[in-house]
């Protein structure tokens, strides 16, 4: 089988190289010791954005596994993401998120009835190795709660892929983001402010990040995130291994780093394992996600 590159899947190769912007915009720009409210700004005006393009308001009768979506994908992910980026070093943190698409491939069996194949686990592990060879600092010093959110981060988006899947299309990829993010981000924000308490006073630094982090890595990201998923199935998580790899060419080009023989090695692994990931995933049964009739 081979993989045809059309709009939908450029679209989506797209998001995680978005996506590999966002450890050095956050730690640039935003306040790192504030990541749950960090997160729930970046969700909920994107939510809100989106569903201002014309989705509107979620059908009442679809909340609860909407609200389910959002935590998974947007409210529990993005608390864990940032409060894994904010104690450990963007290397570790990028290796632990990377074993997402392994966590996709074994939640698809319990929740989408289909076993995933040696050659699938095979170029998951080898992505996973792939991300350490390009980015894990050896001095590195791991801490236990960054370690833990990152995994926890990594499974909740991974479950969220897979249950897009398994309940199929809710609405239109817009809407569904749209309706992800603005849930996901009304339950975050809460959380965020007792937990947290308010942000010192934004600058014009916080703003520019934000809103980059809105408009592009979140808004747009999302919206073909979805799209990617309802078309082509739970099997472009592979694409996310993209994502640190795109952190490190973008590193090296903006701080004049040279990439060593591992990293370069590395890169050709990640590039390997994704094509390689996607076509076994697909073999197993990942199908596109058939859209269920609504209810009357």
């Amino acid at each position: 089988m081979v993989l045809k590159l059309d709009t939908t899947l450029l679209t989506t190769i797209l998001v995680p190289c978005l996506w590999g912007s966002t450890y050095i915009v956050f730690t640039q720009t935003l306040p790192v010791d504030h990541p749950l409210l960090v997160g729930a700004l970046r969700a909920l005006p994107a939510g809100l954005l989106l569903m201002a393009l014309g989705p509107g308001l979620p059908p009442r009768d679809r909340l609860l596994p909407l609200a389910a979506l959002g935590l998974a994908n947007i409210g529990l992910f993005f608390a864990l993401l940032f409060v894994s980026a904010a104690r450990l070093p963007g290397g570790l943190a990028a290796t632990v998120g990377s074993i997402q698409p392994l966590i996709v491939g074994l939640l698809a069996w319990p929740l989408l009835g289909r076993r995933p194949g040696r050659g699938q686990i095979l170029a998951a592990l080898a992505g996973l190795a792939g991300v350490a060879l390009l980015v894990l600092d050896p001095h590195a010093r791991p801490d236990a709660v960054g370690l833990l959110a990152g995994l926890a981060s990594a499974a909740s988006m991974a479950t969220g892929t897979v249950l897009i899947e398994r309940w199929g299309r809710m609405g239109s990829p817009l809407a569904l983001a749209a309706w992800q993010l603005t849930l996901g981000g009304l339950i975050l924000l809460p959380v965020a402010l007792l937990v947290e308490g308010l942000p010192p006073a934004p600058t014009a630094l916080n703003g520019l990040g934000l809103g980059y982090l809105v408009l592009i890595g979140t808004a747009l990201a999302y919206w073909f995130w979805v799209r990617g998923i309802t078309t082509l199935g739970s099997s472009v998580a592979f694409l996310g291994l993209l994502s640190p790899m795109v952190a490190t060419l973008l590193g090296a080009v903006l701080l004049g780093q040279w990439l060593g023989g591992l990293q370069l090695l590395g890169i050709a692994i990640i590039l390997g394992s994704t094509v390689a990931g996607m076509v076994f995933a697909r073999r197993a049964g990942a199908a596109p996600a058939t859209p269920r009739p609504r209810a009357a």
